[in-house]
């Protein structure tokens, strides 16, 4: 999607918006609309019941010269002060059009005086929402087609170029998210994400390490490779550096990378296991998050890193029951093979401490159904043994949309996970399914490290559209990061 920025209206044909606060009153908002497509206009948004509500939309054609004008007035709401508001009209026009015939739409804020920070959010907004991944469509029939291509912003105040350069960034960080956790799981594995974070980021200046299992095996990585030992697709550590703060200590971000998820040996039920392509959700975010802080040269210095494997059940695979020594020496009874992402995640967690000795540590990972039963798919579920911490993630997700609500942790929880014959067992019983993952996790914390660990089972991906995606992966959290960075480690 082409997003650009004018003072005026450009000639030509186009569709036209025109953004409605609820107090304005619709003749002057129409004031550039000749006679009679003013009168007609006022009439149609009335007949639609047109009130001017955050994301309201009203649509009819006027005569506009010797062409017929798709006109579309789109409400602000009363609340100026909203998270989210001029994403939201943006998206809304655009998934509006997005496959409606027309390939140019003009929003004009003449009249509102809207700064070039709220133009860049609203182009930002229709650019997402147009996001859409067709390369295995090879039938798409042409009303199914995407023909919106430009988009115009006009009328703000001076500064939206400047505004959009790192929303570019962010928006390019969130589509190669989508991307990865679109692909189907024939296409991305360990190895293929691993080359396409390569030819994605080392252009950008980001650093890339990788880890294969023959080195993991030497360093001692047996809760990763335990998880990967029943895939002909071998476990890879990927490590992604952005160096752009001097000598401070980077942040660590670490994902979840099961490019598939069968359950392994304790196998998931066949309806809606194609929908497991989308388990390396955390490590998508943490790798769209890297592409946005490079992207727009973020000052601070962060690692990130994902722990990728595929869970299969063949006559290697892992058994429960078994027992694995951890990267850091503790020893894990598998109770169950599904609960696979919290083993890789410890292990990259234990490995990311020896190495950069960070202060802050967050990890993300589509880690439990059980978090979709507490919250539904409206926040991701936030645990954290810093509350400062917390806090700060939690106010950088209100910012930009990707909500968090704060779960318990303690040591009741904890107990629900020890083990007869090893540290600890990797589930606990099925109530409170959710924390006792994040308490198992907690273990492999060292002393003195701010950590939080975001399970976003209910957002990676979505069965219906939003504002600002359609129907499928959404890209929650590399927005989050991406804020989280700005707002607490760069100048």
């Amino acid at each position: 999607m082409n997003v650009s920025f004018a003072p005026a209206r450009p000639a030509g044909a186009y569709a036209l918006a025109i953004p409605v606060w609820s107090e304005d009153l619709l003749a002057d908002r129409l004031a550039g609309v000749a006679e009679p497509g003013r009168t007609l206009a006022a009439r149609a948004a009335e007949a639609q019941r047109f009130e001017r509500e955050l994301g309201a939309v009203a649509e009819l054609f006027v005569q506009d010269g010797d062409t017929a004008r798709r006109l579309l007035l789109v409400g602000l709401g009363a609340n100026r002060d909203e998270q989210g508001l001029y994403e939201r009209v943006g998206g809304t026009l655009a998934g509006r059009l997005l496959i409606s015939g027309e390939t140019r739409l003009v929003i004009d804020l003449s009249g509102l005086g809207l700064s070039g920070e709220a133009a860049a959010r609203i182009g930002f907004g229709a650019a997402a929402r147009s996001w859409r991944y067709d390369i295995y469509r090879t039938k798409l029939g042409r009303k199914q087609k995407p023909t919106l291509e430009d988009i115009v912003v006009v009328g703000a105040e001076d500064g939206a170029e400047t505004a959009w350069q790192a929303r570019s960034a962010l928006l390019d960080g969130i589509s190669f998210t989508r991307e990865l956790v679109t692909e189907p799981a024939n296409i991305l594995y360990p190895e293929s994400f691993v080359e396409r974070a390569r030819k994605r980021l080392e252009p950008l200046g980001v650093e890339i390490e990788v880890l294969d299992e023959k080195k993991m095996a030497e360093l001692g990585f047996g809760a990763l490779l335990g998880v990967g030992q029943g895939s002909v697709k071998p476990p890879r550590l990927l490590v992604m550096r952005w160096n752009g703060g001097g000598a401070a200590k980077p942040v660590v971000f670490i994902g979840k990378g099961i490019t598939f998820d069968t359950g392994g040996i304790s196998i998931k039920p066949a309806a809606g296991m194609e929908a497991m392509k989308w388990d390396m959700g955390g490590a998508g975010a943490v790798t769209g998050a890297m592409v946005a802080l490079a992207g727009r040269k973020a000052k601070a210095n962060i690692v990130g890193i994902c722990a990728l494997a595929e869970n299969m059940p063949d006559g290697n695979a892992q058994r429960p029951g078994d027992v694995v020594t951890s990267l850091s020496g503790q020893t894990i009874e598998v109770i169950n093979t599904d609960a696979e992402g919290r083993l890789v995640l410890a292990d990259a967690m234990t490995w990311a401490q020896r190495e950069y000795k960070p202060e802050t540590l967050v990890d993300l990972a589509t880690l439990t159904g059980a978090m979709i039963i507490a919250l539904g798919h409206e926040y991701g579920g936030m645990f954290s043994n810093d509350d400062g911490l917390a806090a700060r993630l939690d106010a950088a997700g209100r910012a930009v949309g990707d909500k968090l609500w704060r779960m318990p942790l303690g040591e009741p929880y904890d107990k629900l996970i020890e083990s007869q014959i090893a540290d600890m067992k990797n589930v606990g019983p099925r109530e409170g399914g959710s924390i006792t993952a994040a308490v198992f996790l907690q273990r492999f914390v060292e002393n003195g490290v701010k950590w939080a660990h975001l399970d976003i089972a209910g957002m990676a991906w979505s069965e219906k559209a939003g504002h600002l995606y359609d129907k499928g992966a959404t890209g929650f959290g590399v927005a989050l990061l991406d804020r989280f960075v700005a707002d607490n480690f760069e100048g």
